[in-house]
């Protein structure tokens, strides 16, 4: 518990707690392997691509980056493979761990096409810090509510009198406190305004609608930051089970699932 206590917070720490404080406690405190999921390396491997495409200058074609997903997911699969060979114990939605590995492949090749397509289309102008470095992938760490938080940024955009946070999905799920987390981040580290924020969606090739973010403040994200980590602390850790057990890589460890 005192490497939990202690450590930095974060946007995917904060919303699992507040989701499942008990799948909390058995994946970072008990430290139980995750079942594997092939949804998580194709988006591993998808930014992965994404990223390699902008700090080429968009001078890398489809056909490498193609290359650089299949490679990047290829590994982290048969990585996965070696620690769990039993592709039922994969995590998957309505189909076998095996059919999923294979249809994510095909997805994520057709998806990094699509980016690289649209990023030469519209050509995004990516924010550089004062360092002149390219806000991708870009680490920060600040106070929130008195806690430190840290995270990445995919990808900042310069827009007119401002910088637009973008955060990269291959999934549906989208989190605006992830954006409203970027935000103010941005703002604390670098000192430049930030209006608004949205997401790439591979699933569609495209931007989801841009999120006002003109109203949100370091002390409204503080305090859920503040209030998760206050629990923690307090080794409160409530198991929620329902419709998300079936989706949650520590099912197989939890005596409260519903999956």
């Amino acid at each position: 518990m005192t490497n939990v206590e202690s450590m930095p917070r974060s946007v995917s720490q904060t919303e699992q707690y507040e989701k499942c404080g008990w799948r909390f406690w058995l994946q970072r405190v008990e430290r139980v392997t995750p079942l594997p999921a092939a949804w998580s390396h194709h988006g591993t491997a998808f930014h992965a691509a994404a990223e390699a495409v902008e700090r080429s200058g968009r001078q890398m074609g489809a056909e490498e980056a193609v290359q650089l997903f299949s490679d990047e997911y290829s590994t982290l699969i048969n990585k996965g493979l070696d620690q769990e060979p039993n592709m039922d114990r994969w995590l998957a939605a309505g189909i076998s761990g095996g059919d999923d590995i294979e249809r994510r492949y095909v997805l994520g090749q057709e998806q990094t096409a699509r980016y690289v397509e649209w990023a030469q289309e519209h050509q995004p102008d990516i924010w550089r810090t004062a360092e002149d470095k390219e806000a991708l992938e870009l680490y920060f760490k600040v106070e929130l509510g008195g806690v430190l938080v840290r995270g990445y940024i995919d990808q900042l955009v310069t827009e007119a009198s401002s910088v637009r946070v973008r955060d990269l999905k291959t999934g549906s799920m989208k989190s605006k406190f992830q954006l409203e987390t970027y935000k103010v981040a941005v703002e604390l580290a670098h000192g430049v305004t930030v209006n608004r924020g949205d997401w790439y969606l591979a699933k569609n090739g495209g931007l989801s609608r841009a999120v006002n973010l003109t109203a949100v403040t370091a002390d409204q994200v503080g305090e859920r930051y503040a209030a998760m980590d206050a629990g923690v602390k307090a080794g409160r850790f409530e198991p929620r089970p329902g419709f998300l057990c079936r989706f949650c890589d520590m099912k197989h460890a939890c005596s409260f699932s519903s999956a």
